[in-house]
């Protein structure tokens, strides 16, 4: 077995965690003030991360264009609207939010974790020049 092979099973097999897996429970951070991010991966094509929020908190509407999104409700529960449309979610509820369509988070109802990934990232989209 050649060195780098070997390296690659002893860092899979151990307990450390490399840029290739990250556990959601361990990432997930909140904040009593807003709700919180934590960056998992970043690559050239698509971003994924966790949304974090306390009871009560929200994620304004907002647009990414010319990215597609979605959300995955890992734990808690919580309001969000896509377009015209609010629903209640909860864990193992994936929510879609096609490019330029708005969408984001009513309301928290309980401590709720999202995995969210948007592709391409946001970095990567390409804007109009300003006029």
């Amino acid at each position: 077995m050649n060195t780098e092979a070997f390296s690659f099973l002893v860092v899979t097999m151990g307990t450390r965690v490399t840029d290739h897996f990250q556990s959601i429970h361990a990432a997930a951070t909140f904040d009593t003030e807003k709700a919180a991010k934590a960056d998992l991966f970043v690559g050239r094509h698509l971003f994924v991360g966790l949304n974090c929020f306390e009871p009560g908190q929200s994620q304004k509407v907002h647009v990414h264009a010319g990215a597609d999104k979605f959300y995955l409700v890992v734990t808690g529960k919580a309001r969000m609207t896509v377009g015209e449309e609010t629903r209640e979610v909860g864990p193992g509820t994936v929510v879609w939010a096609p490019a330029d369509l708005p969408h984001g988070v009513a309301q928290a109802l309980e401590r709720t974790v999202m995995l969210v990934a948007i592709a391409p990232p946001p970095a990567a989209v390409t804007r109009p020049a300003a006029p």
